[in-house]
């Protein structure tokens, strides 16, 4: 299983933002330099964050974004889901009727995976954004 490159980026950029979007909105030329991401590479990631209502953006000179709602508020699922990615172990679709391996049977261990996406699913359902902004 691997989360894609665009789904982990999603949820440091919006940890960032949550971090120091306080009194002003953050541009994502600051987070791309705090985060070691691509500018161009974030601002298609805030395209579909922003379409999603996760944060909202404001123009000008002193122009960024902020969180859309509080980050006690915005699950990892959430962010995960917004940049369209899919965490999951099988190759095929849970309700198909042809197999992981094409055929027309499941695979010997689909249920394993089946329960392990399951497993990472429902985690990132209980975990907040909030959850990652808290200073040990």
């Amino acid at each position: 299983m691997k989360l894609t490159k665009k789904g982990r980026y999603a949820v440091m950029a919006m940890a960032d933002l949550a971090l120091n979007a306080r009194d002003k909105p953050i541009s994502l030329t600051e987070i791309s330099l705090r985060q070691n991401i691509s500018l161009a590479y974030l601002e298609q990631i805030f395209i579909k964050l922003r379409n999603n209502k996760l944060v909202k953006g404001s123009r000008g000179a002193t122009g960024g974004y902020f969180l859309e709602k509080p980050a006690s508020d915005i699950k990892l699922s959430n962010i995960i889901f917004a940049v369209n990615e899919d965490v999951k172990n099988l190759n095929c679709k849970k309700n198909s009727k042809r197999g992981c391996n094409n055929k027309s049977t499941k695979c010997i261990t689909h249920n394993l995976w089946d329960e392990l996406d399951q497993h990472i699913n429902s985690f990132f359902e209980k975990i907040k954004l909030q959850d990652l902004t808290k200073i040990n």
